[in-house]
């Protein structure tokens, strides 16, 4: 089957840190630190914010937690204390598991996929990936689609930069454009 993520680090980023990151200590090795998913809640009811809650729930296992505007905006229409997402945020095995199914089995099930684009790095060595729909994850059914909505997965690493972000995710078997 599949190389596990911790096999490939532990395999291929750890014994190769001095030549990939120019690291000779083993706790500076840039890894993986959480993965965040976010979704939109547009303004419309509890019905769309239950969905989504539990499709969230659904596709990382964890219970999906509501975000609330902080201030209101009235050009947005929102109010503080308004619903406006949801998010979940995985750490250590649930983050790994999780990044072991988008790479082998969600990005794959993308329409007209071609790769991850180099370019969605934060300056700081974070990548994040956004689905514009959320039935590319393999835990929602097709049946169970009523609405579809987007999804933004962010990958949060210990990486200094975008260039160490981006060799560490590229070992670890991102698919990125070439």
């Amino acid at each position: 089957m599949f190389k596990s993520i911790i096999k490939k680090f532990n395999d291929e980023v750890v014994p190769k840190r001095k030549e990939l990151f120019g690291i000779s200590n083993i706790q500076a090795t840039p890894k993986i630190e959480k993965v965040v998913l976010n979704v939109r809640i547009k303004q419309g009811g509890n019905i769309e914010e239950e969905a989504i809650l539990k499709t969230l729930s659904k596709i990382t296992g964890q219970i999906a937690n509501t975000t609330k505007a902080r201030i209101s905006i009235s050009n947005f229409k929102i109010r503080e204390g308004q619903v406006v997402g949801a998010k979940v945020t995985l750490r250590s095995k649930r983050a790994i598991d999780f990044l072991d199914k988008l790479i082998n089995i969600t990005l794959p099930r993308v329409r007209d996929f071609s790769g991850l684009d180099k370019k969605a790095f934060d300056g700081k060595g974070n990548y994040t990936i956004g689905f514009s729909e959320h039935n590319s994850f393999p835990e929602v059914a097709d049946d169970d689609v009523s609405k579809l909505h987007g999804i933004e997965v962010s990958i949060v690493t210990t990486a200094e930069n975008n260039e160490q972000g981006f060799i560490l995710l590229k070992t670890l078997g991102f698919p990125f454009k070439k």
